[in-house]
């Protein structure tokens, strides 16, 4: 189990934009997969996006495509996040597949280490 730390701007106005990192225990590249997901209403973790290897393209929700971005470095995974609307208020969390399984990397059971959370409030 790697420990994972999120930071990042928590207020934001919707059409703004924002960025969250989560600095891990150890390099990016070696865990399968880094995820974020957010929680909303509810006790269900929703899918927002991955990446597998630093410096690779990530895949992502589709409420999100063209407004975030997830990028890697180091031991340090990004999401920047644009064009923010009120429905992207949520607690983000960062997790990290470090022991491969045959889940897929979009559900949250394929991570076995996760983040404390950060809330991120979009107002209108």
């Amino acid at each position: 189990q790697v420990t994972l730390i999120e930071s990042g701007t928590g207020v934001v106005q919707a059409g703004g934009s924002t960025s969250l990192s989560c600095t891990s225990s150890v390099p990016i590249n070696t865990m399968w997969c880094v995820g974020w997901f957010r929680r909303r209403a509810g006790p269900e973790r929703e899918f927002v996006a991955a990446i597998r290897r630093a410096g690779d393209t990530g895949f992502y929700t589709d409420s999100v495509k063209g407004r975030f971005t997830v990028s890697a470095a180091g031991a340090t995974v990004y999401l920047q996040m644009n064009n923010l609307k009120p429905e992207d208020t949520a607690v983000y969390y960062c997790a990290a597949d470090v022991v491969y399984t045959n889940d897929s990397p979009r559900e949250a059971r394929a991570y076995d280490s996760w983040g404390q959370g950060i809330q991120v409030t979009v107002s209108s």
